[in-house]
C-alpha cells in the first residue's frame, strides 16, 4: 500500500514530521511518500492554482531523522495531491493523509483547509483520504502571536491517533472512496474525553469579525485590511467545533456535494424555462 502525506503548511511544519514519522511506524507492508508545498498554503481549501501562470516546480527533498521519500511543489496541497495521482511519484496511491494542522478545521473553517482539501483533492481521482488538524487552547490568549501559540503545541497525541486511524485503514481500506476530518483536541491523550461522530458545524470556537481598510500613505486607493478577532463562541456539543471544545475528538464522514432540490428556487429555474421557449 502505497501512503501519500501531505499538508497546507509547508514541507518544513513540525505537525507534518509528527504524522510522516507516524506513519513510518505503520505494521505491515506500505510506502510512505511525503509531497507538500513548499511553504505556507493555509486557507487554500482545495485549490490548484492558475497553472499557466505559476509554472509547477518540484524538488527532491528530505525530513531530517527519517528514511522517506520526500518532494515539496511550489503549489497548494490540492496541486500536490493532483500531481501525485496523476504518476509524477509512481503510484497509484491507495490513500492520502494530510495534516496534522495546527489549528482546528471545523465549522466554516472545513470549506477553506488546504489540509481537508488535499483529501477532497484525492476523492476527486478516486484516491480516498483522511485529514488530520489539532485544536489550539492557547488561541485566545492576550497578547500572543500565532507563531508563539504554534510553537508551544505539542502533537504527540495527534499524532498517536493518527497512527490509531491510518493502521486501521492500512489493515482494511473501504472500497468505496471516503474523505474523514478528524480534529483533535489541544490536550494530552490520557486528559480527552474520548471520540465521537459529530456535524460539521456553522462556525468554528472563534472567528474573524471585523475587516477594516486603512489607507496606504502614498498609494491612492490602495488600503492595508485589518481584521479583528471576535469572542470565543458557545457552540452546539453536537457540531465538530462545540465537541472539540468540550475536549473530544471529532471524527466527521464529508460527503460529496451533490444537487438538492429547493422548491424556493423555482423563479430562476422558471425564468430559463422563459429564456428557451
Amino acid at each position: 500500500m502505497r501512503l501519500l502525506v501531505t499538508n497546507d503548511d509547508g514541507i518544513d511544519a513540525r505537525g507534518l514530521h509528527v504524522l510522516t514519522e507516524a506513519m513510518t511506524e505503520l505494521d505491515g507492508d506500505h510506502e510512505v511518500v511525503v509531497v507538500a508545498p513548499d511553504s505556507e498554503w493555509s486557507g487554500a481549501g482545495a485549490a490548484l492554482g492558475a497553472l499557466f501562470k505559476i509554472e509547477p516546480t518540484v524538488t527532491r527533498t528530505s525530513m531530517p531523522g527519517l528514511d522517506v521519500e520526500a518532494w515539496k511543489v511550489n503549489g497548494p496541497p490540492g496541486l500536490c495531491v493532483m500531481f501525485a495521482r496523476l504518476g509524477a511519484f509512481g503510484g497509484p496511491f491507495d490513500l492520502v493523509v494530510s495534516g496534522i494542522n495546527p489549528g482546528a478545521n471545523v465549522g466554516r473553517a472545513v470549506y477553506h483547509s488546504g489540509t481537508v482539501g488535499a483529501a477532497l483533492t484525492g476523492r476527486n481521482g478516486f484516491v480516498p483520504g483522511i485529514a488530520f488538524s489539532q485544536g489550539i487552547a492557547g488561541f485566545s490568549a492576550m497578547g500572543q502571536s500565532w507563531d508563539e501559540v504554534v510553537a508551544e503545541l505539542s502533537f504527540e497525541a495527534a499524532g498517536r491517533i493518527a497512527r490509531t486511524m491510518v493502521q486501521a485503514l492500512v489493515d482494511d481500506l473501504p472500497t468505496e472512496c471516503f474523505v474523514v476530518n478528524v480534529n483533535v483536541p489541544d490536550r494530552p491523550l490520557d486528559e480527552m474525553r474520548g471520540w465521537k461522530h459529530s456535524d460539521v458545524g456553522v462556525q468554528p470556537p472563534r472567528t474573524v469579525s471585523t475587516a477594516e481598510l486603512t489607507p496606504i500613505d502614498g498609494e491612492d486607493g490602495a488600503f492595508k485590511v485589518t481584521m479583528g478577532w471576535g469572542e470565543k463562541l458557545d457552540l452546539d456539543p453536537a457540531t465538530d467545533a462545540g465537541a472539540i471544545e468540550d475536549g473530544w475528538v471529532t471524527v466527521t464522514n464529508l460527503s460529496r456535494m451533490v444537487h438538492e432540490p429547493r422548491p424556493d428556487l423555482d423563479h430562476p429555474v422558471k425564468a430559463l424555462d422563459d429564456l428557451f421557449h
